[in-house]
């Protein structure tokens, strides 16, 4: 485990006070095979496989795994292990950008079941010790540690074993006076890392790190930052917020200048309302709309049936059906129309988000496409699609 404390310097008032922790699992997707296939330790791994790339059992009892250089076609890194990211691969990169970087790399599929399987034990593990929990996604949560007793150290690393017991698997870490700078923190001393930080620790610990590790600096408005020579947390803690408002609009502005401050009053969420749902696919070519027309047809209602299954097994409806569009010249595009009522059926979904679609013109090829629910709400709190027919109510304003 690797354990970076510096609290020395911390305000002890102020960490009684607030203590916000971000739990975040290592390589969460990658870890969760390497539990399936302990063969594959130390070795690049990477997630990004279709169904065909599922590991084959030859004629002496091994297994063989495909590849990187093995694979053809248009899909995107989803996650690697440590070893591989060591090579340049990383989420998000193109899988034959990848393949050049580490050919020799191990290609698995996704296999999200289990990731959600796992994800299910490691927090319900995290909730037998703390129940302020704010669920930030399938491998992360924040944890509110405020009214605990218990010291910080001895309560974070009892934590990390009930997730190691619970899942076999490792996480990291961050303890911070906020939700800002606990998430920094977790990425620290990844990985199996514990670091825990005061708001004096900021100018050693914070500022020299660049600032795309802010949680929402994003690449455009980290090169925006560049071209006024700021690339550290530090020089955008220094830098006026009038020369903000030349580059940036007012809140963002303001809020730069306070993170970089370490300025942060959001509180941990417990159980937090979704705001949407949403699916989406990035094809392995690039379709045209009149040749292509029945795959991409046939891609369109498996989106919307899937995230009509995601709305019926979470439990909600949703008013306005978007979908996402985005063209080989990488432009994206997005559409949006609401209902009278809230919707969980899959037929319905499709109709809407067709009549999207039909607003779009679709005289370039499609890279992506994807559809979106959003205006949720609880399903037995509303009237549903059923209910507006029985009534003759329109469904479309």
């Amino acid at each position: 485990m690797n354990i970076a404390l510096t609290t020395s310097s911390v305000d002890p008032v102020n960490l009684q006070s607030r203590r916000i922790a971000h739990l975040d699992m290592d390589a969460f997707y990658a870890s969760v095979e390497l539990l399936r296939y302990p063969e594959l330790r130390g070795l690049p791994v990477v997630i990004a496989g279709r169904d065909e790339h599922q590991p084959v059992i030859q004629a002496d009892g091994q297994r063989h795994f495909f590849r990187l250089r093995d694979y053809a076609g248009r899909g995107v890194i989803t996650t690697a292990t440590y070893e591989a990211r060591a090579l340049g691969v990383h989420s998000a990169m193109g899988v034959m950008k990848a393949a050049k970087l580490a050919p020799d790399a191990v290609l698995l599929p996704v296999d999200f079941a289990a990731y959600r399987h796992y994800s299910r034990l490691f927090k319900a593990a995290v909730a037998s010790i703390v129940t302020r929990i704010e669920d930030s996604g399938i491998d992360e949560i924040y944890l509110d540690l405020s009214d605990l007793p218990d010291d910080t150290s001895v309560l974070a690393i009892r934590l990390k074993q009930a997730v190691k017991d619970a899942t076999g698997l490792s996480c990291s870490i961050g303890i911070a006076p906020n939700k800002l700078l606990a998430k920094i923190c977790s990425d620290l001393e990844k990985p199996d890392g514990l670091t825990i930080l005061g708001l004096s620790d900021i100018p050693q610990r914070i500022w020299p790190l660049p600032v795309r590790k802010i949680n929402g600096i994003g690449p455009k408005a980290a090169s925006k930052l560049a071209s006024l020579g700021i690339t550290t947390i530090a020089e955008l803690a220094q830098t006026e917020l009038s020369v903000l408002y030349r580059h940036f609009g007012r809140s963002y502005s303001i809020w730069l200048y306070e993170v970089s401050r370490g300025v942060d009053h959001r509180p941990v969420i417990v159980d937090a309302e979704p705001k949407s749902m949403s699916r989406e696919t990035t094809f392995e070519r690039d379709l045209d709309a009149r040749r292509d027309r029945q795959e991409l047809s046939i891609a369109f209602t498996a989106l919307c049936e899937q995230v009509a299954d995601d709305l019926r097994r979470k439990g909600y409806a949703g008013r306005t059906i978007s979908i996402k569009l985005r063209f080989d010249n990488f432009q994206t595009v997005t559409r949006d129309l609401s209902l009278v009522v809230h919707t969980a059926d899959p037929i319905r979904i499709r109709r809407t988000a067709g009549e999207c679609l039909r607003r779009v013109s679709l005289d370039k090829k499609i890279r992506l496409l994807g559809v979106k629910v959003s205006g949720l709400c609880a399903a037995s709190s509303t009237p549903t699609t059923e209910t507006c027919r029985q009534r003759e109510l329109p469904l479309i304003p």
